[in-house]
């Protein structure tokens, strides 16, 4: 385990085989000292039921885990279906968070799709403020992850996070989740110089210290400001190893876990990506 000063590297892993048999054993494969974990199909609506022996594992392991709810999940859709099925997938994720120790649950921050951004906003606060309230003294925060900027989504930037907190009344249990391949994606240029400082120094000014829980640690295959989602593996890409050991540097990310969700389920690549960032954490 690492010190509460250095951050944890880790990854998205598979659960095959159950969460904690199938996601410790990967974790293990690819150096990970922390992980995320679906506990539903990241691509439909159903809501599965967990293992009782796998969730306590888990729990006992000391590893430190975050959940990443579904994809579909979208507070600002003007679908009816789509934002109650977000209501029940998001309290789902947070409940399954408790039961497995999770220290955060992420969910995408949406979309307005067709309908205007102040009305995305209020059902924002109307729907998505309850479930915080819910969350129990022991239960995971909910982790805002912005957007790379494509279309009618209502957050991308780190300054956009402004009004999503002011919408959710900056209730104490939410916190974001930064991906950097996402930030780049939406104009936040890490590569230039102080780049990597200019982009946490507004996260800072925007949503206030220790708001910062997790990081998504991904390189892109597209350059600054292309709005285009497409992770590459560490070093590989647009953004290049140097930000990411800025990244370590900056006051407001010391402690916070890094995880990968760099392409493939190849535990090669992967352990070689979690190995990049330990030697720019650590030298």
């Amino acid at each position: 385990m690492t010190s509460a000063a250095k951050s944890p590297i880790g990854g998205h892993v598979t659960v095959a085989g159950g969460l904690a048999t199938g996601g410790l054993k990967y974790a293990a494969e690819i150096g990970a000292e922390a992980i995320q974990v679906f506990v539903s199909n990241p691509r439909g609506w159903a809501l599965s039921a967990g293992k009782s022996d796998e969730d306590t594992k888990l729990r006992e392991s000391g590893v430190p885990a975050y959940v990443h709810a579904t994809y579909l999940i979208n507070f600002g859709s003007p679908t009816e279906e789509t934002l109650k099925k977000s209501v029940d997938s998001t309290r789902h994720a947070l409940s399954r968070g408790a039961d497995i120790g999770a220290l955060g649950v992420v969910v995408h921050t949406g979309s307005a799709v067709s309908q205007s951004y102040d009305d995305a906003m209020r059902q924002i606060h109307e729907h998505l403020l309850p479930l915080l309230d819910e969350i129990p003294e022991d239960g995971p925060d909910l982790l805002l992850e912005p957007m790379a900027g494509q279309g009618a989504m209502l957050c991308a930037t780190v300054q956009q996070l402004g009004p999503y907190f002011d919408a959710l009344d900056r209730h104490p249990r939410i916190g974001v989740c930064l991906d950097t391949c996402h930030a780049f994606a939406a104009g936040h240029d890490l590569t230039a110089e102080d780049g990597v400082k200019e982009t946490l120094d507004a996260l800072v000014d925007t949503v206030g210290a220790e708001r910062l829980k997790l990081i998504h640690a991904n390189d892109s295959k597209d350059p600054c400001g292309s709005a285009k989602d497409r992770h590459e593996h560490i070093g590989a890409g647009q953004i290049g190893e140097r930000p990411f050991a800025e990244l370590f540097r900056h006051p407001a990310a010391a402690g916070v876990p890094f995880i990968i969700e760099t392409p493939s389920w190849n535990p090669d690549l992967h352990r070689q990506d979690i190995d990049t960032l330990k030697r720019l954490r650590d030298r």
